[in-house]
C-alpha cells in the first residue's frame, strides 16, 4: 500500500504519466497529451518560437527523462500542465488545446493570479528560452534557428551526445 502521507507520492499518484483527464461528474470531457498542451503554451507564451521553428514538446521529452533534473520540478512542470487544462475546463468546459487564442490568453492571465501559476509560467518561459538557445543536439533549436535570430555563432567544441 501507498503512503499518501508525502507531498511527492500523492503528487506522482496523482498524476496520469503523459495524459490529463478531466470529468464532469461521470462524463469525460477529453484527453489532452502532455505534448500538445506543452506545444501550445510554448507559442501562447513566446509566439516567436512558432516562426523559428523552436521544438519544446521535444526538448521537454529530454528533459522529463534527464537524471540531472530534479523530480520534483518535474513534477512541478506536468502538474501545471494538469492544473492549467483543469482552469481552462472550469473557466470554459474545454481544455486548454480547444480554445481561441484569447481565450487560452484569458487563462493564462488568470493562472498567473495564483502563486503556483506565476512560477509555473516562468519555468516555462525558462524551458522555452532554454531549448531556443541550447545546441541544436537537444532537438529544440532546429537548424540553429533560434541562435541565428539572435545572431549567435555556437561555440565549439560542439556536444556530439546528449548529457543525460
Amino acid at each position: 500500500m501507498i503512503s499518501l502521507n508525502k507531498r511527492r507520492t500523492f503528487l506522482k499518484v496523482g498524476f496520469f504519466s503523459s495524459a490529463i483527464v478531466f470529468t464532469n461528474g461521470c462524463d469525460i470531457l477529453g484527453v489532452e497529451k502532455l505534448s500538445d498542451t506543452i506545444k501550445v503554451v510554448q507559442n501562447d507564451l513566446f509566439p516567436k518560437a512558432k516562426e523559428l521553428h523552436i521544438n519544446i514538446s521535444k526538448y521537454m521529452n529530454i528533459i522529463f527523462q534527464h537524471s540531472r533534473v530534479d523530480e520534483t520540478d518535474k513534477e512541478f512542470i506536468k502538474n501545471g500542465i494538469k492544473w492549467l487544462n483543469e482552469e481552462a475546463v472550469k473557466m470554459f468546459e474545454v481544455p486548454y488545446t480547444k480554445l481561441s487564442k484569447s481565450k487560452r490568453q484569458e487563462v493564462l492571465e488568470g493562472i498567473a493570479k495564483y502563486r503556483w501559476g506565476e512560477n509555473w509560467i516562468d519555468n516555462m518561459m525558462r524551458y522555452i528560452f532554454e531549448a531556443m538557445l541550447g545546441d541544436p543536439l537537444y532537438s529544440g533549436n532546429n537548424e540553429e534557428a533560434g541562435w541565428k535570430w539572435l545572431g549567435f555563432k555556437g561555440g565549439n567544441p560542439r556536444p556530439k551526445e546528449l548529457y543525460l
